[in-house]
């Protein structure tokens, strides 16, 4: 949508002509500015991606549940969707990682932690695969850490019982909301049938300290931007159907 400029592929297959990036932030140059300035919608967007592949965006506040949503603050200015002050869990377990903030992201395939954070959580995943019959596959480049078992794996849900759920906990005064990032959310399979891990080390990036939720994070789960209330909220959807308005 609309023109870009300066693109580099530097693939020996570039992408088609009508790849590129739909703006939906909060400058006036997004889209979703635009159409709240002409009186289209109302400063609100969101999007429900499936794990099958595909799912929905829309814009206006018509597709939200009346009920379910967990909300918790945006940090006001920022151009990115930004949340504040998490604390990081692991089985439902404290990691000591306190003060986290968050972009949500979907330009973002894959979740970004920062060293520390990232650091904290492979130790915490490999601990727990000890026993198990997971084996690390480095010869599987796929993405930095991968591991295979004693046939090649199908689907995530083949291997999800030797994984634990993480927990972003937001802390917003007295009131704690939790956002679950179960295995299938952080876990891909490669072409090969290994199981790889989908958050990355955000530090070895260029991301310095920042934390981004991306896409395989958000599978399964009806996320809204409310600019006009300066909120983020989630809910479990079915987001292979559009839910009636």
């Amino acid at each position: 949508f609309r023109c870009g400029y300066d693109q580099s592929f530097p693939s020996a297959h570039p992408p088609p002509a009508t790849a590129g990036v739909l703006g939906l932030g909060k400058g006036k140059i997004s889209v979703l500015s635009q159409l709240v300035s002409a009186g289209v919608t109302r400063n609100v967007v969101g999007h429900c991606l499936s794990s099958k592949g595909g799912g929905y965006l829309f814009f206006g506040d018509n597709l939200i549940p009346s009920t379910g949503v967990a909300w918790t603050p945006l940090l006001s200015p920022d151009n990115h969707y930004t949340t504040g002050s998490a604390e990081l869990l692991f089985n439902g377990k404290p990691t000591g990682i306190k003060g986290l903030k968050l972009i949500f992201d979907t330009g973002s395939s894959y979740t970004y932690f920062n060293s520390k954070t990232y650091q904290t959580i492979v130790k915490l995943i490999e601990t727990d695969l000890k026993g198990t019959p997971l084996k690390d596959a480095k010869e599987d480049k796929t993405l930095p850490i991968c591991w295979k078992g004693a046939k090649p794996f199908k689907s995530v849900i083949d291997v999800k019982t030797y994984f634990k759920t993480l927990t972003i906990n937001f802390t917003n005064g007295r009131k704690n909301t939790q956002l679950q990032i179960p295995p299938e959310s952080y876990l891909t399979i490669s072409n090969t049938g290994n199981v790889c891990l989908g958050l990355l080390n955000g530090s070895e990036v260029g991301l310095q300290d920042s934390n981004v939720i991306g896409d395989i994070s958000m599978q399964g789960l009806m996320i809204i931007y409310d600019n006009e209330k300066q909120q983020l909220g989630w809910v479990t959807a079915d987001c292979n159907k559009l839910p009636r308005s």
